[in-house]
């Protein structure tokens, strides 16, 4: 059986990719200029990131700095409606100080003319997330 992957997983999984190896230039050309990412709880790093340069010089950089550039994520799953959604599931990692977390999740992505204009994130523990990346 050959396997086709949808345009929109391929995008998504490019997404991953450059996130994995730093690539924000990559991860920047891919999102819509108004593109915004939703992150659940009440940590620091909770809220809605609205603009690519807000996501981008604000989510993820806070995210390398507070896990001192260890925070990995391992891509399980993409799944695709072929209407300009897709759902993937991961496992990510990172340290914190004298503290790692390792936790299931996954993103929620909508995209438009071929970008990606919003991001939901879900994790499988929202009050241990919480605590790991702390209040500030």
């Amino acid at each position: 059986m050959t396997h086709h992957e949808h345009p929109d997983a391929a995008l998504v999984r490019r997404g991953y990719e450059a996130f994995t190896h730093g690539d924000m230039a990559t991860l920047e050309s891919m999102m819509t200029g108004d593109c915004t990412q939703h992150v659940p709880g009440e940590s620091q790093i909770s809220g809605h990131y609205k603009g690519r340069d807000n996501v981008i010089g604000g989510y993820y950089r806070k995210l390398g700095e507070l896990s001192g550039g260890t925070i990995r994520v391992a891509l399980k799953g993409v799944y695709v409606d072929g209407r300009g959604h897709v759902i993937t599931t991961h496992r990510f990692h990172a340290d914190r100080g004298d503290r790692g977390i390792e936790m299931d999740g996954g993103l929620f992505f909508t995209l438009v003319g071929g970008k990606i204009s919003d991001i939901d994130e879900c994790v499988a523990d929202i009050v241990e997330a919480d605590s790991f990346w702390g209040t500030g």
